[in-house]
């Protein structure tokens, strides 16, 4: 039961992450040369949620070069999309790891209740 507890934290520490770097990726949007992340989640091998953070390195759209060093430039690869697609998903995804948490808790208490 506690590994039940576990895993649904973990789980919901990997969503928050995954929202943390969605939302960097949107205010980052309109940053020349800025490059998106994309979080990946596996099963760990001690249960629960392992999460990799890794960078997208698709290019922008050229644009024109930098005034002052004379560097060419891109626009930002992050597409604002596909952003709220990846935020819609995380955001159901944490909320079934809280039934879960609640579901542990509950099943936690009926079998102090029975004990008792």
């Amino acid at each position: 039961m506690l590994s039940a507890l576990t895993t649904a934290l973990t789980g919901l520490k990997a969503f928050v992450t995954k929202l943390d770097v969605n939302a960097n990726n949107i205010a980052n949007v309109n940053t020349n040369n800025f490059k998106k992340s994309r979080v990946e989640l596996q099963e760990s091998t001690a249960g629960g949620v392992e999460v990799t953070i890794s960078q997208v390195n698709t290019p922008g759209m050229l644009m024109e070069p930098d005034e002052r060093t004379g560097r060419p430039q891109e626009s930002s690869n992050v597409t604002i999309e596909e952003e709220i697609a990846e935020q819609i998903t995380a955001r159901y995804a944490y909320e079934a790891n809280i039934l879960s948490v609640k579901t542990a808790e509950e099943m936690q208490k009926t079998l102090l209740d029975i004990k008792a």
